[in-house]
């Protein structure tokens, strides 16, 4: 059973999340705040009480824009104590996901919030709360597999986790990337995330991933086939044929043959 302090100053969205998380049969009590230095007041108390106090919070749901402090500043605060409350954003705006993941949120829900989406976060949060009272004081939570082994998509307006394991390969568009993966997703288009590959390939490389192209970053784990035809390297990648360029193509090369000496 959880307990909620849910966190909008906006007080029609505030009274329906709130009357949403109240039905829902997982939690036992939901609070609201109407800002940020209301909300840190209330964690506050929380955090001094013990996670057994009468005052603990298991999970604050967090709007983005809001007046002062933004929920992005409640979260970076949260993230200095050794067992903070978990996080979920509740906002408008997509394109803070990124940043929001990188802070640990559980889940990022978009308004207007549907009951169902809703629901769906608070069964996220009921795990992770389980997850988090199995772990010892002091460990950081990012570890989890939300934080680190997968990476959020918009689709349709719902948010969903794509595991980095089946991801063979990802493809620059821009300041976006789209992801491409196995099975392939969307009739083989792919998720398109705003994140420029060249942080994916920052991200990544302790994962196995490797540039190959301006326009390219590969699993190595998902590479098929290598072919050099007429000066020009190529690789087969999800059943996929890719260019390799000149300044990549030594390296990827090296990268393979002390990939396949460990085997």
């Amino acid at each position: 059973m959880l307990r909620v302090l849910a966190v909008d100053d906006e007080k029609p969205a505030l009274e329906e999340l709130l009357y949403f998380l109240r039905a829902d049969p997982r939690v036992h009590s939901a609070e609201g705040a109407t800002d940020a230095t209301e909300a840190l007041l209330r964690i506050n108390r929380a955090l001094d009480a013990g996670p057994d106090g009468e005052d603990a919070i298991d999970v604050v749901f967090l709007d983005i824009h809001m007046a002062g402090l933004t929920g992005l500043d409640v979260a970076r605060l949260l993230a200095g104590f050794a067992r903070p409350p978990l996080i979920v954003f509740v906002t408008a705006h997509e394109g803070f996901a990124v940043q929001a993941f990188d802070l640990k949120a559980v889940d990022y829900v978009l308004k207007p919030v549907r009951r169902e989406r809703l629901a769906e976060a608070v069964r996220r949060v009921a795990e992770g709360a389980a997850s988090s009272r199995e772990i010892p004081p002091g460990r950081d939570r990012g570890s989890s597999a939300t934080a680190q082994d997968q990476i959020p998509v918009e689709l349709g307006g719902i948010t969903r986790f794509v595991p980095v394991a089946d991801i063979a390969y990802a493809e620059a568009h821009g300041d976006y990337a789209r992801l491409h993966t196995v099975p392939p997703a969307n009739a083989g288009a792919g998720h398109l995330v705003r994140i420029p590959l060249s942080t994916l390939e920052e991200r990544w490389a302790s994962r196995g991933f490797v540039r190959i192209h301006r326009r390219h970053l590969v699993a190595l784990d998902r590479i098929e086939e290598l072919r050099l035809d007429a000066g020009t390297t190529t690789v087969r990648v999800a059943g996929t044929e890719l260019v390799v360029s000149r300044r990549h193509a030594r390296e990827l090369r090296d990268l393979l043959m002390r990939q396949a000496g460990r085997r």
